[in-house]
């Protein structure tokens, strides 16, 4: 059978930009369709205009700082329009750039809502992008699904009276009292955005130590951090209910508890987004909680159709994503030679002020595969010995005891991500504690602790825990 296209790629988020440039490169071709944002969340919701906004926010702890070191500014106040039109126009440029990208390597673009109509054959219809647009259908040989995943929010009194993350970066003004809801990536990072451009912030989540799956001294030392910022912490806790009062709201929490706000804004998590795709027209597997079930290479129980990214709610990273988007790419269509990627140490980062990283196991996970060596560093850094600030850097290596491979690092502390990157290769290498220990460090910088620390810290023994 003749097809329009050898791959259409639904979604213009990460993954599957890289997907349809990588696939078009190939000699494939190639068409995506993308209804709201091109470039995805991550690039328009996420990663990008957030981190854009934690460093909005870093600005006025440095001017508070430098007193320390004799300079006079004191921190002024903070223009919440012009950060938000700053941070739009970036945005902008950025869609574009995508756009300009796709087009120069020869993939056909429709913008418009794009579902299933059997297994090969896919309706392109009105979309936020295009509310007007005619309604197409096209075939395709192989159709890769890539739309990512959307806010979760919990069904209780209330909640169409909380925002999500979606609507955060678009806020005419910034609330004075903000309560964050979850205590994850998201929810930590907001609180530390809004806390560090002058709101009062409540943050509730509801394990006992915020970030859930990271280590231990890392989520120990992070709620520490948090407290020092002046955020109050709601732990163990969850909302039942939310109280609306003339633009101010009280939310009620599981034990009696009430908080009253100007903003309550949920980052509970998120869902596969797959509502309008039509799966059941090309018999694509779904789990109960959306996620897409795919094998090894990320192809689903439908030959010829396949997910990668958050769709498939695996790691739900943008790095992760794009490598998946390649490898696919490169598998379909570059004559058996596609590029591998390291998934199991990929490495991961908070952009909280002080911001974590880390890479490979915690020490729970190492310890349940054998006895694990522990080395963890606690000290002020340089900068806050001067600058006043009471800021504690940790860091951590996880070592596997009988082979001294280094399975593992973990940091919370100023340019911690930057660092992380460097030891993720490490990691990925399975170089050995010896190995960093003969590596000279560069003095003075708190990487060097990395390769400094001698003395180990205690020993785990193998749990099943």
């Amino acid at each position: 059978m003749t097809y329009d296209f050898d791959l259409f790629v639904i979604g213009a988020g990460s993954g599957g930009v890289r997907c349809a440039r990588i696939a078009a490169s190939h000699g494939a071709r190639v068409a995506v369709a993308e209804n709201r944002h091109w470039g995805g969340t991550c690039v328009n919701l996420g990663c990008v205009p957030k981190k854009l906004m934690v460093q909005a926010a870093e600005y006025g702890d440095l001017a508070h700082d430098s007193q320390g070191f004799g300079w006079d500014f004191a921190p002024g106040h903070h223009d919440w329009a012009a950060l938000i039109a700053a941070k739009d126009h970036e945005i902008a440029r950025l869609n574009g750039i995508y756009v300009s990208m796709l087009e120069k390597s020869g993939v056909t673009l429709f913008t418009g809502t794009a579902r299933f109509e059997d297994a090969h054959t896919i309706v392109i219809g009105p979309g936020d992008l295009a509310p007007d647009a005619p309604v197409r259908r096209v075939t395709a040989a192989r159709i890769v699904i890539a739309t990512g995943s959307r806010p979760d929010l919990p069904d209780i009194p209330g909640i169409e009276h909380a925002i999500s993350s979606d609507q955060a970066f678009h806020l005419d003004a910034r609330p004075k009292r903000v309560c964050m809801i979850g205590g994850g990536y998201i929810g930590v990072e907001f609180a530390g955005i809004f806390r560090g451009l002058g709101s009062e912030v409540d943050l509730v989540y509801r394990q006992h130590l915020p970030l859930r799956g990271f280590d231990h001294d890392l989520r120990t030392a992070l709620h520490e951090a948090i407290g020092g910022r002046g955020i109050r912490q709601h732990a163990g806790r969850s909302p039942t209910a939310i109280r609306a009062h003339g633009g101010h709201y009280t939310v009620v929490l599981d034990d009696g508890a009430k908080i009253e706000t100007d903003c309550v804004f949920f980052a509970t998590g998120r869902n596969p987004n797959v509502g309008a795709l039509g799966l059941n027209h090309a018999g694509v597997s779904v789990t109960a909680g959306g996620r897409i079930v795919v094998d090894a290479v990320g192809e689903t129980n439908v030959p010829g159709i396949f997910a990668i990214g958050d769709v498939t709610n695996r790691l739900n990273l943008t790095p992760v994503a794009i490598a998946e988007g390649h490898s696919l790419a490169d598998r379909l269509f570059g004559h058996g030679h596609p590029r591998e990627w390291s998934l199991e140490t990929t490495p991961k980062a908070v952009f909280f002020s002080p911001p974590l990283a880390s890479v490979g196991l915690t020490e729970s996970e190492a310890a349940r595969e054998g006895n694990v060596d522990i080395y963890l560093a606690r000290f002020t850094p340089m900068r806050h010995t001067l600058s006043g600030r009471a800021r504690k850097t940790v860091m951590k290596l996880v070592v596997d005891q009988a082979s001294q491979k280094v399975v593992g690092a973990h940091m919370l502390g100023d340019d911690a991500p930057e660092m992380m990157q460097g030891l993720a290769i490490a990691v990925t290498a399975g170089l050995t504690k010896q190995d960093f220990d003969r590596t000279v460090g560069i003095h003075p910088t708190s990487a060097e602790e990395f390769v400094t620390m001698r003395t180990r810290t205690r020993v785990t023994e193998r749990s099943s825990d």
